[in-house]
């Protein structure tokens, strides 16, 4: 699915942002009820959704990490992501998100167990575009054992509110898939 919307102005530039920690913590409660395990893969994020995660106490119960993959060559090399699919059709594309939320679910495995909930970002925050992808387009998906799901989101705004609204609705789609599940 697409959405496209404006960001909202921000008040700082610091993250993570008061609804973002508030949407963290449903997140990280349901998934400690649910005794799931949660991994990260953020690119223009830079370690925001992990960031909001960790700052709900008793996060550590079910938070096992996050990969910062900002330079493409690591979404690769670290995450697995295709290397044909990134020098075909670069960083910015709804397969390579998907990819890199499956991927961290492998890398940040514990005794061979996979992690069960992967979330990743991967899009253009500017000031100017990328691979030809304009600034504001954004990938975020998840991934669990029964697939992965990824939304195209085109925010406008400058780089930090795209930033802020790429991890918003990062955490929309995981809270969204927890209660599916």
């Amino acid at each position: 699915t697409t959405s496209s919307k404006r960001c909202r102005p921000s008040r700082s530039r610091r993250m993570p942002t008061p609804e973002g920690v508030r949407l963290a913590s449903v997140i990280v409660a349901e998934a400690i009820r649910r005794g799931i395990g949660i991994a990260v893969a953020e690119s223009l994020t830079g370690g925001e959704i992990v960031s909001a995660f960790v700052s709900v106490p008793g996060a550590s119960a079910t938070v096992r990490g996050g990969v910062v993959a900002y330079d493409t060559r690591i979404k690769a090399s670290v995450l697995g992501v295709d290397a044909e699919l990134l020098a075909r059709d670069g960083a910015v594309h709804p397969e390579v998100a998907a990819q890199m939320a499956a991927g961290v679910r492998r890398v940040l495995a514990v005794d061979g167990v996979e992690v069960e909930l992967g979330i990743a970002t991967t899009g253009v925050a500017g000031p100017t575009e990328q691979d030809g992808h304009p600034v504001g387009l954004v990938y975020v998906a998840v991934s669990d054992a029964r697939g992965d799901e990824v939304r195209e989101h085109r925010f406008v705004g400058e780089r930090a509110q795209i930033r802020n609204a790429a991890v918003m609705a990062a955490l929309e789609l995981a809270a969204e898939r927890l209660e599916r599940r």
